[in-house]
């Protein structure tokens, strides 16, 4: 039984959050986010380079019809683009980095 490290990964993980300042908004008080959120005051910016994005294709395959994600972290974003090939199993769907193509789901073809 290893409770000792567990315990030493949470009160280090409890000092992180103490350290690092947050901000807090109510869905009241901000327009721009109505659901309210906790985030990191050294988190992504407005403005950030987000490089990767799942995009789910239309039936055609001719456009992207939605952005499901976009995200600055790769293995957050295969996280995302797995999760939406399981959704929309017939769907194309691409996980791009920048403007390169890192993976990409055919769906059945007949």
């Amino acid at each position: 039984m290893r409770l000792g490290s567990v315990s030493v990964r949470l009160t280090r993980t409890a000092e992180y959050f103490q350290r690092v300042p947050w901000q807090f908004a109510s869905g009241d008080n901000d327009r721009d986010d109505p659901l309210g959120a906790a985030r990191s005051l050294h988190g992504p910016q407005a403005g950030e380079d987000l490089p990767y994005k799942v995009e789910l294709w239309d039936p055609a395959k001719t456009g992207v019809e939605q952005v499901l994600a976009i995200t600055a972290n790769g293995s957050i974003g295969y996280a995302a683009y797995y999760a939406a090939t399981r959704e929309y199993p017939d769907r194309y769907i691409t996980l791009r980095h920048k403007n390169a193509i890192v993976s990409r789901w055919n769906g059945p073809t007949n």
